[in-house]
């Protein structure tokens, strides 16, 4: 072995992403290309009654508008949200009603804003709530989990319990960002298409187009060279690339579409609002007897997307008695998506908030409360868990943090106006493999190439995966070269649910230990072609298992709650991990890091609004919608545990991207009661709410 792996090997494409070399989907020149500009419906809910392009079609440069009227017929999608300009109905506000072609961008954005576009209006409703008429439950919510899970008699039990919490929490819509928005590139030539797109997983697009378009997956190809993130939000393919595979079969012209950041939350998925309501109950010694989770949450008419927040109850502690329930209703909003930890990072503020007020209730440490409820099965399922050390986290993080040392006492530290607290949160995300292929190719001057369909969405995998291959063939890092991102590599698995590393990295670890294993009984030199081998996990990774697969985390924050205006300041926040083997220190610091700062702006900053009025989301760029920034973030570190766990794949490794927002939310915001005395249960925790729970509690210096 090298000792590759685990080591804090730099980024293969940091050189080329800081000096600008590496493309991304809307940098792929060709002769002839052209720009595409969408134009978003005005109205909430109805049909279009007519396109006036005359005005558009008038300006100099425009080459061609595209409807319902006139734009390619596709097949019916299997995801409702891409049959754009296929007919007049309009779901919600923003769904794409035309798209205007030109030979420049600012063309395309000068004839977009000159389509007139005349409707037949129709009521609608987007207010979410608990008591909504058209509130159901559905079959499953996200991930295949059922909506519904009960064991025992939780009402009874909690109605008997010495220590009960029945409490309600609201988690706002969130929306994705990536850095770079959504974009594709499209080219046909005699038949033939391909794309460039920003995509987690280039093959889902492939055959997805291959669908729509009714051509065989052979005659596309579909690349993602280089993404500007995606948290989620490029998980599925988005109209964009379907607006660019259009224009360019119309027009006969390369076309590329990069969609505007303030059209993002209407077309490329949301985080949907969650109600939460709370029911814990527990003996006098913290150990609970009985456990309800039920969500409420909005989907879109035209798309069924629950979010699963209620599943993390399921996993967390042991209690004999619980009912998890989500609840949905269909309104004429834009269908929510995949966000960064869907279901966890809502459901687990949630949850995590909850166990500290019943910590509170008791009188209890709240890292005692947890400790005493660790289960020693999974709650859910009854199966073993893999690992688990959740517990140790704990310590861990208390033992670094200080946690020692704290008065358990709200509100009893004040520098001046400012109150300081401390909090603390766990965290938990699921271990999820899907099967991949991948080549490995020895060259006779001693150097190889791994091959594998896996999309590099900023995480670092071209180089983690370089790892996992230089440490199966046992040489060193820099004679292994990787190729990624592009449908023409073998097929593998999309960048999602904290998967990728550990589905791809099963198969370039299969391939390179087939390598060398066919290398060391080969005699003499390799012939000049070299020497190629293929590996593929399919009936391996997608094999189901006997045990419970989680990576666990624990979350420790301290605030300063300024009384005077309302503003919070995180000045510490720490998370401690049990995710397996680590890869790559350094890129794995990265990703917990990029997590916590994440759910840092989940509790403080971001937060979207439905305008009930017009159905539209209220802050839909980065000057309304609060992201953090550097200076919103003061001292922000991440461990890990050395996690031994055979039972997940060749590794030992637990997927890391997502874990580290899971928890953060909840750790501040009961930082922030511990600070204070409030308790608030509405994210974000904004300077006006805040400040309106100082002075309804009256506390000293709130004016």
């Amino acid at each position: 072995m090298t000792g590759s792996v685990g080591a804090p090997a730099e980024r293969r494409e940091g050189r080329e992403k800081v000096g600008g070399t590496a493309r991304y989907a809307a940098e792929f020149h060709a002769p002839g290309r052209a720009q595409a500009w969408p134009v978003p419906a005005g109205v909430a809910r109805g049909r279009v009654t007519g396109v006036d392009t005359a005005d558009a079609l008038a300006v100099p440069g425009v080459l061609a508008v595209l409807s319902h009227e006139n734009a390619p017929r596709l097949a019916e999608p299997d995801d409702p949200t891409l049959a754009v300009l296929q007919n007049a109905r309009v779901p919600h506000r923003g769904w794409f009603v035309a798209l205007v072609v030109a030979e420049t961008l600012e063309a395309a954005r000068a004839g977009a804003a000159a389509v007139r576009v005349t409707y037949d209006v129709e009521e609608h409703d987007v207010a979410l709530s608990v008591s909504h008429p058209g509130v159901y439950v559905p079959e499953e919510a996200n991930g295949g989990h059922p909506a519904v899970r009960e064991q025992g008699d939780p009402d009874e039990a909690f109605g008997s319990a010495a220590a009960r919490v029945d409490v309600a929490y609201r988690v706002p819509p969130l929306h994705n960002h990536p850095m770079e928005p959504h974009a594709s590139t499209a080219r046909w030539v005699d038949g033939r298409l391909t794309v460039h797109t920003s995509s987690q997983g280039t093959g889902v697009v492939r055959a997805t187009l291959a669908a729509l378009f009714g051509l065989p997956q052979e005659r596309i190809v579909v690349t993602a060279e280089h993404v500007g993130g995606g948290f989620g939000s490029k998980g599925t393919p988005r109209p964009d690339v379907v607006l660019a595979a259009m224009a360019a079969r119309h027009t006969g012209r390369p076309v590329t579409v990069s969609l505007p950041r303030r059209h993002l939350p209407a077309v490329v998925g949301h985080r949907a609002p969650t109600l939460h309501r709370l029911r814990l109950g527990a003996d006098a010694d913290g150990r609970l007897g009985s456990v309800v989770h039920e969500v409420t949450t909005h989907t879109s008419r035209i798309k069924e997307f629950v979010e699963q927040a209620a599943v993390p109850a399921r996993v967390m502690y042991a209690a004999p008695h619980t009912r998890t329930v989500h609840r949905v209703a269909a309104l004429d909003v834009p269908s929510p998506s995949w966000m960064r930890a869907p279901g966890e990072a809502p459901g687990m503020y949630a949850l995590e908030s909850a166990m500290d007020e019943l910590a509170a209730e008791l009188g209890m440490d709240p890292i005692e409360l947890r400790v005493r409820n660790e289960p020693d099965v999974e709650p859910d399922s009854g199966k073993p868990f893999s690992s688990r050390n959740l517990v140790a986290c704990l310590r861990e993080g208390a033992r670094r943090f200080g946690w020692a040392g704290r008065d358990p006492r709200p509100g009893t530290r004040r520098e001046g106006p400012l109150l300081l607290g401390t909090g603390v949160a766990a965290a938990s995300y699921p271990v999820m493999v899907a099967p991949s292929a991948a080549t490995a190719h020895a060259r006779p001057d001693g150097t190889f190439l791994v091959r594998i369909n896996a999309t590099d969405i900023g995480t670092g995998a071209r180089t983690v995966l370089a790892q996992v291959g230089a440490d199966a063939l046992g040489v060193p890092l820099e004679r292994v070269r990787i190729e990624v991102g592009s449908t023409e590599l073998p097929p593998a698995s999309l960048a999602g649910g904290s998967s990728g590393t550990a589905s791809w990295g099963w198969a370039v670890h299969e391939a390179c230990a087939l390598l060398a294993r066919r290398l060391a009984e080969h005699p003499g030199p390799l012939p000049a072609q070299g020497l190629d081998v293929r590996a593929d996990t399919r009936g391996a990774a997608d094999a189901e298992s006997d045990f419970a697969r989680h990576a666990f985390g624990a979350h420790f924050a301290e605030v300063a709650v300024d009384t005077v205006t309302g503003e919070v300041r995180v000045r510490r926040l720490l998370g401690v991990y049990a995710a397996g083997r680590v890869l790559n220190a350094r890129t794995a610091r990265s990703q917990f890091v990029g997590g916590m700062t994440m759910g840092l702006g989940m509790a403080l900053t971001e937060g979207s609004t439905m305008d009930a009025a017009f159905g539209d989301f209220t802050e839909s760029d980065l000057a309304s919608y609060h992201v953090p920034v550097h200076a919103d973030i003061a001292e922000i570190d991440a461990h890990w545990l050395d996690e031994e766990d055979s039972r997940l794949n060749p590794m030992g490794s637990k997927g890391i991207g997502e874990i580290g927002i899971v928890g953060t939310a909840a750790a501040i915001g009961n930082a922030v009661h511990h600070a204070t005395g409030v308790r608030l249960r509405e994210l974000p925790l904004s300077p006006d709410r805040v400040l309106t729970g100082l002075l309804d509690r009256r506390v000293p210096g709130a004016v």
